[in-house]
């Protein structure tokens, strides 16, 4: 080896060292994503939404954090109008965005991306979501009732200014 190459080895190794001593750790933000941690039965009634009929959903979401604390990965296999659905999300926060992260993927081939903010009791994610021929804007309220029981909403917008309402639902913790 060379001397020269000798040096870059020991930057490198010292670098990692310095990387390795100051490892992120979850904020006070990643943590509040731990409420949303077990297995959760979701029922719901949604009304029809563009090309979407409306009727009753239900979903078994299993939630679960990722390794290291700043991520939550949610399976969730459940029925509606439409048929099954299986769903694969992760949420996340962004301190640089001050925001909380989601994107979700199903079996309609549908890939989602939200932000979300939390205040007190209430998190609010908005975001885009594909209609068929159209996309619109869309929000998802989640309320905390205990630790066991939240109920949820989705509204739409096709401007992002006037939201009307086409699902509200409860998740129990099981």
């Amino acid at each position: 080896m060379t001397r020269k190459s000798f040096s870059a080895l020991a930057i490198l190794c010292a670098f990692a060292g310095v990387a390795i001593a100051q490892m992120p750790t979850p904020g006070p933000e990643h943590k509040k994503l731990a409420y949303f941690v077990g297995t959760w039965k979701s029922e719901a009634e949604m009304k029809p939404m563009g090309p979407m009929p409306g009727g009753k959903t239900s979903s078994v979401d299993r939630v679960e954090i990722l390794p290291g604390g700043f991520f939550t990965v949610t399976h969730s296999e459940g029925t509606g109008p439409m048929g099954a659905l299986n769903e694969m999300e992760v949420m996340g926060y962004d301190p640089k965005e001050k925001v909380y992260t989601f994107d979700g993927y199903n079996n309609f081939g549908e890939h989602e991306v939200y932000t979300g903010t939390v205040d007190g009791d209430t998190w609010t994610w908005t975001g885009n979501s594909d209609l068929g021929d159209h996309v619109v804007k869309g929000r998802f309220v989640v309320k905390v009732v205990s630790p066991t029981v939240y109920t949820f909403r989705f509204d739409y917008s096709p401007d992002g200014t006037s939201w009307t309402n086409v699902m509200e639902g409860k998740s129990t913790k099981q």
